[in-house]
């Protein structure tokens, strides 16, 4: 089959991008003939809060090459990328959705391709985590332009149902992340990323936005002895300046190290493998690509109970989804977590479940959806 895919995707950075060329090597390896249509542009630069929208040198990025054809604010260059997607002329044009900002071009292209291909909404988000009031009509007025959807998570599921009732869908759990290279020794991570090599080190990793909790974490530490350190890592969107002052203000400060900046690829194996577990105090969520890292690196995981995480986390054994979102909640399951005993039922479960997730079993049953369903 011949599949176009409309994402942000190389040389742009995080986890949508990492996603859609994760899913165009699948298709390809598969015999598919994929083509990416790409952002020229993707957020102006004062909606963007981040260092940079773009993978900087050095980065382990996979490399996809793509026709830069979108513009998010130029309603001429929507014209422009119908037509470079009509030239290809796919049998299938698969659409990366997280936020309607992204709507007014997208469902221009959506609404006019979907004549000539069958148009499928592949949904990270259907309403954001810090949601407005036009998130809803707007993605409802995408959605209508689809044939079908992919979702990875109940959360996902439910909300699309609501907006679009009747829809066709697929779901599937988010597939491993397992391209950022192998696990490392833990005492060589440790040194190299100048911790302590006699604590149980936990870590909070990715984009730091007030809705994934981290002043809960951060709040926790205070409960937890002088055997636990918490590392975290990634770029704050906003100002840092909050969270700096409850660790300086915690009798734990000394015990929690940040690295409050982008990490980038080749860094991602040092952080998960001195980490003895991921810790996610979200406030609300969908699903986490980071809990797919956390999978490649056999990483044990602790959650609030939002999102997919009862699902992703809990159902299969592989962490802990504590009862409420409260920072003595999250300090009395870390401590359960860590403990010897649920440690080794873990490791188990979390084998067992990596097999589950394989980019194999999505395309599996999107082909098999797109020749029955479609």
């Amino acid at each position: 089959m011949k599949f176009a895919i409309l994402s942000p995707i190389y040389p742009y950075r995080g986890g949508i991008a990492q996603f859609s060329a994760m899913l165009y090597t699948q298709l390809e390896d598969e015999g598919h003939e994929v083509k990416a249509f790409n952002f020229s542009h993707l957020y102006p630069d004062f909606l963007f809060p981040g260092k940079t929208q773009y993978v900087e040198d050095g980065d382990k990025a996979i490399k996809v090459d793509s026709i830069r054809t979108l513009d998010s604010i130029n309603p001429f260059s929507y014209f422009k990328t119908v037509k470079e997607i009509k030239a290809f002329a796919p049998d299938v044009l698969i659409i990366s959705y997280w936020m309607s900002f992204f709507v007014p071009g997208y469902a221009h292209i959506a609404n006019r391709m979907k004549k000539h291909c069958k148009v499928i909404t592949l949904i990270h988000n259907a309403i954001p985590h810090e949601p407005r009031f036009f998130d809803k009509p707007m993605a409802k007025l995408l959605f209508r332009q689809s044939h079908g959807f992919i979702v990875m998570s109940d959360t996902v599921k439910n909300d699309l149902e609501s907006l679009c009732p009747g829809a066709k869908y697929i779901q599937n759990p988010h597939p491993l992340y397992n391209h950022f290279g192998e696990k490392r020794k833990k005492e060589e991570a440790i040194t190299s990323l100048a911790l302590e090599p006699d604590k149980k080190t936990l870590l909070f990793f990715g984009l730091i936005r007030d809705y994934k909790g981290l002043d809960l974490l951060i709040e926790a530490m205070s409960q937890l002895d002088d055997s636990y350190q918490l590392l975290i890592a990634g770029e704050c969107y906003g100002s840092y300046d909050k969270y700096q002052a409850l660790i300086d203000a915690s009798p734990a400060g000394k015990r929690i190290h940040s690295y409050n900046r982008y990490i980038a690829d080749d860094e991602i194996p040092a952080f998960f493998s001195a980490a003895d577990a991921l810790i996610l105090p979200y406030r609300s969520a969908t699903q986490s690509g980071v809990v797919s890292v956390a999978y490649h690196y056999n990483l044990p995981m602790l959650s609030t109970p939002v999102g997919d995480f009862q699902h992703s986390i809990a159902d299969p054994g592989t962490g802990i989804v504590v009862p409420e979102i409260s920072a003595n909640a999250i300090a009395q399951g870390i401590k359960e977590l860590l403990s010897p005993e649920k440690l080794q039922i873990i490791a188990g479960n979390i084998e067992k479940e990596k097999a589950a997730l394989s980019w194999q079993t999505l395309t599996s049953k999107l082909l098999h959806f797109i020749k029955t369903n479609l």
